[in-house]
């Protein structure tokens, strides 16, 4: 024993482990390569351990040989999710795809679940319980029980509160609290740990073997929790202090810290890419370097605790949201005493004492109405997405920082942030991306230096759950945009303009072109946002320059329907030719062709999503075009593209969002590069 104290005491012992475990986590999770192991996916027998029930889909996580993704969309049988947890079941149905994020910088489900350890997509066509859950599942399942015998609102949030679970928060209520920086009070962390370990300690300080027992029901409270990252370190880290004290090895907290993190890593090397597991170890590790600094009163200690998580955590929140938003520190030294000394009790109460639940209704009320008054006042900045290498920088500046304290040491950072937000204006490539929206048309064009943001039609999906305007809008940032000078809607379709309004609100949008013809509710709709805004919006317009960026209009008269009456884009950059046709039909080709000498166009976003009523032989024979996009939903029930168009088109370079994602071409003075964002 005293041998085992010498070596967890020494420096050199964990500088050793540091390496090994880089080397591990770097052999397990980027050089070996992982694939499903099943081979029949006709029928599965396993083990449901997650999921969420709505009204027309179940999604839930299989233990079988490996985990899998189900999903069961209209099922037979309406379930609650405690019908189903723990429950082994046989299901019968056929794998599902998975794909990658296709509109770059976004969040990506594929190595979401890869790194999850779950390969395989499994859509569920019937489902039958063939045996019940054990003690632990039915534990868990009483809990959601009586957690849904509460009011909606109430239910949600005692399920997040007590086990973790964010389903059933409403996603637009999550946006806020993300946006206002709080979102990390509400995930199961040390602050819900250590409340629990407090009162447990109050109720068993009789018990001779306490921590024995606090310890084995925090790691059921791991179970409970689905193994969260923060909730992880905090158990592990409170088990791994009892020993400390109960032998006597006098380890400081920082390499208690290091040997938690050292554990987890080592039963899953994945778990450096989970963002929970980021956050709660770096700010834990920030805390224990600068508790000598974390003084004063209660709310000098939050102030400071919150303005250290924030500098710590800011690469980590500028990849996931490109925005940081200066109004949390203050929201912090609000919402962390109400959540931690108020709503987290109140919510464990409120589980065994029904009658509470009016009480708790009522702060969860103040709570999200006060968020949204907050959100309404954010002051926030979009910073561009940091490269690996700049986020390396970024903590060695910090680390030397927190060592020496020198004021001088911490503007290095700032001046690090300022070149990394100032570098995409020194760009003097200009870029256009055709975003991948599925079924519809999103555009932008990006001039050198970023002078000028224009953004060509926004998608939009009817009674749809994909929400293409959330990942546009991430995408925007992550390039550093925070203003549109020009936003056109080509025509009034839903699938061209349905998002129009969220990038209003979203950006700073200078001007609005709409096309010729009669404007439509939708058109109406966008007209009436623009006017509260005070955005200039215009239509019919021939011709516009935008910093020194002339865009051409080819289409100024009036049809008879609102594809015809598309705006037609004409634009040449560095000498490259760019045409973006809307929806227009084969009649507009014509007059288009008879009323312009076009020709020899170098990119062609073809005209209504590759449908046969456009592109036609003349047409693409006169204008020659060497690539052409054609943006289309997969397995679109309209069946485009076209096979017509697509022979019409076969001698230029085709690409379609539906197989190759979100399109980008790179316009440089020498050439025009391409490059795809494959599903």
């Amino acid at each position: 024993m005293l041998k085992l104290k010498t070596i967890l005491q020494s420096n050199l012992t964990y500088c050793i482990l540091i390496i090994l475990c880089l080397i591990y986590v770097l052999t397990l999770t980027v050089v070996i390569k992982y694939k499903t192991s099943i081979t029949n996916f006709n029928e599965l027998e396993g083990i449901i351990i997650k999921g969420n029930v709505t009204e027309d889909k179940i999604s839930f996580v299989l233990k079988t040989k490996e985990n899998v993704n189900c999903l069961y969309y209209s099922p037979k049988q309406k379930y609650n999710i405690e019908d189903l947890l723990g429950k082994k079941v046989h299901l019968k149905g056929n794998i599902g795809n998975l794909y990658n994020n296709t509109i770059p910088n976004t969040f990506n489900y594929k190595n979401y679940l890869y790194h999850n350890h779950i390969y395989v997509n499994y859509i569920v066509k019937d489902l039958e319980i063939i045996d019940d859950e054990n003690i632990f599942y039915t534990i868990k399942n009483k809990i959601y029980k009586r957690i849904r015998k509460y009011d909606s609102l109430t239910s949600s949030y005692l399920s997040l509160f007590i086990l973790g679970d964010k389903n059933n928060i409403d996603e637009d209520v999550i946006d806020i609290y993300r946006s206002n920086g709080i979102w990390h009070l509400f995930a199961i962390s040390g602050m819900h740990i250590g409340f629990i370990v407090l009162v447990l300690n109050k109720l068993l300080k009789k018990f001779k073997f306490k921590n024995l027992i606090i310890s084995l029901i925090l790691l059921y409270f791991i179970f409970l929790t689905n193994y969260t990252s923060s909730v992880l370190r905090a158990v592990i880290f409170y088990i791994l202090k009892c020993l400390n004290n109960y032998k006597n090895f006098n380890l400081t907290n920082l390499k208690i810290l290091f040997l938690t993190a050292f554990l987890i890593l080592l039963v899953n090397p994945f778990s450096i890419y989970d963002t929970g597991f980021l956050y709660s170890f770096l700010i834990t590790l920030a805390i224990l370097l600068c508790s000598k600094n974390i003084n004063g009163h209660y709310f000098q200690k939050i102030l400071k605790i919150s303005l250290l998580s924030f500098i710590v955590s800011l690469p980590i929140t500028v990849n996931i949201n490109y925005e940081i938003n200066f109004l949390s520190l203050l929201l912090n030294l609000i919402y962390v005493p109400f959540v931690s000394l108020i709503v987290f009790p109140l919510a464990l109460l409120t589980f065994f004492i029904k009658p509470l639940a009016i009480i708790f209704k009522i702060t969860i009320t103040i709570l999200e109405v006060t968020n949204k008054f907050f959100h309404s006042f954010s002051f926030s900045l979009i910073i561009p997405k940091m490269s690996f290498i700049v986020i390396i920088i970024y903590y060695v500046i910090l680390l030397i920082y927190l060592k020496i304290k020198k004021k001088r040491i911490f503007l290095l950072t700032i001046i690090l942030i300022y070149i990394h937000i100032l570098i995409p204006k020194l760009d003097k490539n200009a870029y256009i991306y055709y975003l991948d929206v599925s079924q519809g048309d999103s555009e932008i064009i990006i001039s050198e230096n970023k002078k000028s943001v224009i953004m060509m039609d926004t998608g939009g999906l009817i009674n749809s759950d994909t929400k293409f305007y959330k990942n546009i809008i991430l995408f925007l940032k992550s390039l550093g945009i925070k203003k549109i000078d020009l936003l056109i809607t080509t025509h009034g379709d839903y699938d061209h303009m349905g998002e129009s309004t969220f990038i209003v609100n979203n950006f700073s949008v200078q001007k609005v072109i709409f096309n010729c013809g009669e404007f439509n509710s939708l058109e109406k709709n966008l007209q009436e946002e623009l006017k509260e805004k005070h955005i200039t919006y215009n239509s019919c317009v021939k011709e516009l320059d935008i910093k020194n960026n002339k865009l051409y209009f080819l289409n100024t008269q009036k049809y008879d329907n609102e594809n015809d009456n598309s705006n037609i884009l004409y634009m040449k950059i560095k000498n490259y030719q760019f045409l973006f046709m809307g929806d227009a039909s084969v009649k507009v080709e014509k007059e288009i062709l008879n009323k312009y000498n076009i020709f020899n166009i170098d990119v062609l976003k073809v005209g209504h999503h590759g449908s046969k009523t456009s592109s036609s032989k003349e047409f693409i024979d006169t204008i020659k075009p060497l690539y052409t996009i054609i943006s289309v939903g997969k397995n679109n029930r309209y069946g485009h593209p076209n096979k017509e168009t697509l022979e019409n088109i076969k001698d230029s370079k085709i690409y379609r969002t539906d197989i190759d994602g979100s399109i980008a071409f790179k316009i440089t003075n020498k050439k025009l590069s391409v490059k795809t964002f494959e599903p």
